[in-house]
């Protein structure tokens, strides 16, 4: 036991030392190392790790787009995902069920598409339409589980004030002031911690009291005010919260794995989520004039306009205002300058390895408990994100750059493989149940991808389908829902093409298809224009594809008809 002791205090030493070193670790280190230590005498002693389901550590990134390593990136720099990777499936064609947080998140978590679910916004909660809709964590719960979770899983607005209280064993973890860096505040507004943007924000917070304003027409008057698009701060991780979490999960992890029931631990990180925030030493590893700028910033031909989106998520951020091009402003997308494109690419990859980081920290502690052969880990960003292509920037889209999504998934006795099968994120659900020997809930309307992962050749489905709605109006009027959610654009994704069908009269899939509802169709071919520069629905040489692709659209609703 003594020389396994010292095998385990090695791995941990080993583990301080590849984190980042400008953290403060002052108390986290002797209060893990106690917690590591005990860990690893009770598996010792009693053998829990034996005879018992694998453990699921389960990692959300929010925002966050393949644009990793271990997907082709040229640019990103993710050692720690890449090292995952290694050993995991990573599915290449994996798309998001709506690409925009509430509705992605309220599927994965439930296997349950958006017309399913009802959220289709991020004001709607998700247990409003369905009271008694089962949830990944609840499921295992129920199953034996413990089931924890930090950080952004579901997205708060569609959920209950506790997360989704009947998801978690234990009430829901929030940050712990323990595990921030020493001597920093909580981040201003959440997510600054420059002094300049603090300084700002209390100056704003102080005019908003003298005005007798409501908390949330406070919160307005000071993003209407302050709200920059990034931050590069001479800070440690964890004075930001993304890094602080991370500490506390953890700490949370070594204490479930003294635990006699395996666990569910449920890790979101917000980062690359707007606004790009990250500590400096994460903008250094890139150089900002390397930064290439989309080739293709304009609507595709064809296209109709419903495709695109005003872009009101990264206009309200109050740096943008003077890097759009007046002149090009239709409306449609954002048209910015070079400089101004180059600053937010910066910021976005600093963020992703900021969060590759962050992950890293997870890996190296599930490494140090012994726990990483009994344990699946699941990483997924719930969508993808316009980085300029089609003059869009953020998610809100149809388009392959906002719906396709990074899943990866390791598990015992699993090799490393890339699936090119469609795969959704609400085949996770079942893929979790088959992967820990459960039986999978009838209910749930993703499939396993187990098959997918033991042979890369087998096909579990023939396509993906993600959602997406709009207004009546080009441009949206606001990042929670629109004024009209009537028209809703359906799109199906298989291996090479894309077809999107947008419907008007409130139309949704659990209804029987109308051919009158349909306002405008697209079709793109990724093999000959993996850009979608030009809606082929019309075009010569395609009536065929067209025809077959409308055919599997018709098969999907009429699989949703209850």
């Amino acid at each position: 036991m003594v020389s396994r002791l010292n095998e385990i205090i090695g791995r941990r030493r080993a583990y301080v030392n590849a984190y980042p070193k400008n953290i403060d670790m002052a108390k986290f280190l002797p209060r893990l190392s106690f917690a590591v230590i005990s860990a690893v005498l009770l598996m010792t002693v009693n053998g829990h790790a034996q005879g018992r389901r694998p453990n699921i550590l389960f990692i959300a990134v929010d925002d966050l787009k393949p644009e990793l390593g271990c997907y082709g990136s040229g640019v990103a720099k993710t050692p720690n995902i890449d090292r995952l990777a290694g050993d995991a499936a990573v599915f290449m064609q994996n798309h998001c069920q709506q690409a925009v947080c509430g509705p992605s998140r309220a599927s994965i978590m439930t296997g349950m598409r958006p017309d399913h679910t009802r959220v289709w916004d991020l004001r709607t909660q998700m247990r409003s339409a369905h009271p008694d809709i089962l949830t990944i964590p609840q499921y295992l719960s129920q199953q034996g589980y413990v089931t924890e979770g930090i950080g952004k899983i579901f997205d708060p607005l569609c959920v209950d004030a506790d997360l989704d209280k009947p998801s978690w064993s234990v009430p829901f973890h929030k940050t712990d002031v323990k595990y921030q860096a020493a001597g920093y505040a909580d981040p201003a507004q959440g997510w600054y911690q420059s002094p300049a943007i603090r300084q700002l924000t209390e100056k704003y917070q102080k005019e908003a009291a003298a005005k007798g304003l409501t908390a949330a027409k406070a919160k307005e008057y000071v993003q209407e005010r302050v709200n920059p698009s990034v931050e590069s701060a001479d800070v440690p991780d964890n004075a930001y919260s993304d890094g602080a979490n991370v500490l506390q999960a953890v700490d949370i992890m070594a204490s479930l794995s003294r635990g006699e029931k395996p666990f569910f631990l449920a890790v979101g990180l917000q980062k690359p989520h707007l606004p790009f925030v990250a500590p400096t030493k994460y903008w250094d590893l890139y150089r900002r004039e390397q930064m290439s700028v989309s080739g293709n910033q304009e609507m595709p031909d064809l296209a109709p306009p419903m495709s695109m989106h005003h872009g009101s998520e990264l206009r309200s951020h109050t740096d943008i205002a003077g890097g759009i091009i007046a002149a090009k402003d239709n409306g449609i997308g954002i048209p910015l300058t070079a400089d101004r494109q180059r600053e937010l690419l910066h910021g976005y990859y600093a963020a992703i390895s900021y969060m590759d980081a962050n992950v890293g920290v997870l890996l190296r502690a599930l490494d140090s408990l012994q726990l990483r052969e009994q344990t699946i880990i699941v990483l997924w960003g719930d969508h993808g994100w316009h980085l300029g292509d089609h003059g869009l920037w953020g998610k809100h889209s149809n388009f392959d750059q906002a719906t396709r999504t990074p899943l990866i998934i390791s598990a015992p006795g699993m090799r490393a493989s890339a699936p090119l099968s469609p795969t959704e994120l609400i085949d996770v659900f079942p893929t979790l149940c088959e992967l820990g020997g459960l039986t999978i809930p009838g209910s749930l309307q993703g499939v396993s991808l187990v098959p997918v992962m033991r042979n890369t050749a087998v096909r579990v489905k023939d396509y993906a389908v993600s959602q997406y709605p709009r207004s009546g109006l080009v441009s949206e009027t606001g990042r929670l829902g629109y004024a009209d959610i009537g028209v809703m654009g359906y799109s199906v994704r298989t291996e090479r093409y894309r077809y999107t069908l947008w419907m008007k009269n409130g139309f949704r899939s659990d209804r029987p298809f109308d051919a009158s509802a349909v306002v405008g169709r697209e079709l793109y071919d990724y093999e000959s224009d993996p850009a979608e520069r030009r809606n082929l629905t019309d075009s010569e040489g395609y009536a065929q594809v067209s025809e077959e692709m409308h055919g599997r659209m018709l098969e999907f609703f009429r699989s949703q008809l209850r």
